[in-house]
């Protein structure tokens, strides 16, 4: 009978677990499922947190098939399953090897890949055979540079990766890779929610801070330490100090309530419109396009959302100047430019910098699905976000000077 395929799980500085927020993160991709669907766990054992992270993200018409680990007695782990009571056991289903599991949507390995190159290219290959057309495999690797696992998954990442997260809350940290192997439609983003994002660190129920603020936060109270110790007598190390609660905010990545009106279009980016009109640009295609311009001042949640569930299909930077984004101006500054095929036609979300603004974070590569709503990326600093919708196919519903509230104010309504 054919054996899950091998994975070695024992990295260099010792067994490499998965734990709550690893395995919240491997299960994302069932979590954000809206419809029925099939899934597929392989390597699990009773007390794996991925396996119940799985469980939980479960609905009622979910089928979800387990595989046990190496050395896992499959007896033991219906026994468990059987213990989570009956809307568990009827919907989660034990197969004694690999060969007696059916094709799912979504594929999770329980167990982290730390064997050589050649290992996870064979266990990757064996895993993919599960996947129906468009589906997702997920599988992390412990960031250990040197480790074969790890390099193939980053391979196989650029080959065919939806997006790769990475998780430091972990012992040892790992990268979790979700790996489509065949195109999804883009009418599948209409079913999803906003996938979990480990790059965004909880600090209470409904606000996080994004990875990219608790890093400049880091360096704020490193200046600050180095300055204390180079130069004890002086008070300068204040500087750094006092200024990493500041800088920390500006990363501030608040939970928000997104409508669910499928023919709302959401602001993109907290901000003030700057303007609505319609207009031409012939490299988004032919025909008329309505832009929504927002400004972002330092004050505002700079993390960017999709206005609409869509699938990425195309990303480029233009290249240009930092004139102040406030500014008629401003339209030619560097901007990037996140192109989303949707059920309504092509939608194009620029992220333009500003006169403060010189870094874009764009987390969402060609080929990912986004829902509507959802984190794709972010502008450090003032900075300007627009979205282009179809002229004949959306009706404005905001103006010039009007505030609105990224993933949650409707800015459009398509007709």
């Amino acid at each position: 009978m054919t054996q899950s395929p091998a994975v070695r799980t024992t990295g260099p500085s010792g067994p490499v677990r998965i734990g709550e927020r690893a395995a919240r993160t491997l299960v994302t991709e069932l979590a954000r499922r809206n419809d029925p669907k099939a899934a597929l766990l392989i390597g699990a054992t009773p007390g794996s947190a991925v396996l119940a992270a799985a469980v939980e993200a479960l609905l009622p018409g979910d089928r979800l098939t387990v595989v046990p680990a190496e050395g896992c007695s499959p007896a033991a782990l219906r026994e468990h399953v059987s213990a989570q009571g009956g809307w568990v056991a009827d919907r989660v289903r034990v197969a004694a090897t690999l060969a007696e599991a059916d094709a799912a949507e979504v594929v999770i390995a329980a167990e982290p890949l730390t064997g050589t190159a050649e290992e996870a290219r064979a266990t990757v290959n064996g895993l993919a055979k599960y996947l129906t057309d468009g589906s997702v495999l997920s599988v992390a690797a412990p960031i250990f540079r040197t480790e074969g696992a790890a390099a193939e998954l980053d391979r196989q990442g650029v080959l065919h990766g939806v997006r790769t997260d990475l998780v430091l809350r972990n012992s040892p940290p790992v990268r979790v890779h979700h790996l489509r192997f065949t195109p999804a439609s883009a009418a599948l983003a209409a079913r999803l929610s906003p996938a979990y994002r480990p790059s965004s660190v909880p600090l209470a129920r409904n606000m996080h801070i994004d990875s990219n603020g608790v890093a400049a936060a880091g360096i704020s109270l490193g200046l600050a330490a180095l300055a204390r110790m180079t130069r004890p007598k002086s008070k300068l190390w204040l500087l750094p100090a006092l200024a990493a609660a500041p800088v920390a905010a500006f990363f501030r990545d608040p939970e928000r309530d997104i409508p669910e009106d499928p023919s709302a279009v959401v602001a993109a980016a907290d901000g003030q419109v700057l303007s609505v009109q319609r207009l031409h640009d012939e490299r988004f295609g032919e025909g008329e396009w309505l832009r929504i311009a927002v400004f972002l001042s330092v004050l505002d949640v700079h993390v960017n959302r999709a206005p609409v569930a869509g699938k990425v299909v195309d990303y480029f930077v233009a290249d240009g100047g930092f004139v102040n984004a406030m500014k008629p101006d401003a339209e030619h500054n560097v901007a990037a430019y996140t192109v989303l095929d949707t059920e309504h036609g092509t939608v194009v979300v620029a992220q333009r910098t500003g006169l403060i603004a010189r870094r874009i974070v764009q987390r969402a590569p060609v080929g990912a699905l986004l829902a509507k709503g959802e984190r794709f990326g972010l502008i450090r600093f003032g900075s300007r976000t627009d979205v282009y919708l179809p002229a004949d196919a959306a009706e404005p519903l905001v103006g010039p000077g009007d505030k609105v509230v990224g993933g949650s104010t409707v800015i459009a309504r398509w007709v």
